[in-house]
């Protein structure tokens, strides 16, 4: 019987791929929700393949795309712990917010 490969590493590739991009844009918010989506696939397919190994030739990928979709789990935590540590030292939400409206007023955005 010819080997298939597992359904969902692509998937969770480019999920783990983006959860680092999104870490940076998003606060942390958006890493952390699309690592845990990619965790979720991961272990749905290591379940899969644990029932029948000898049909799937692309676990090394899988254990690839675990460690990815880790790294950026923990870059999101770290992120959304760094924002809200920086918006509670300036002094507040209201803070935050007066002073990200003063430097777009300086760059003359707004």
């Amino acid at each position: 019987m010819e080997q298939q490969k597992l359904p969902n590493v692509t998937i969770a590739m480019v999920l783990s791929i983006l959860s680092f991009i999104c870490c940076c844009f998003s606060a942390g918010i958006g890493g952390i929700l699309l690592s845990g989506i990619a965790l979720f696939l991961v272990s749905k397919d290591t379940k899969l393949y644990s029932e029948n190994p000898e049909d799937y030739s692309n676990f090394s990928t899988l254990k690839t795309v675990k460690i990815i979709a880790i790294i950026g789990l923990v870059l999101g935590v770290l992120t959304l712990i760094w924002s809200a540590y920086s918006i509670f030292a300036i002094g507040g939400w209201e803070a935050y917010m007066e002073q990200n409206q003063e430097m777009l007023e300086q760059l003359g955005i707004e």
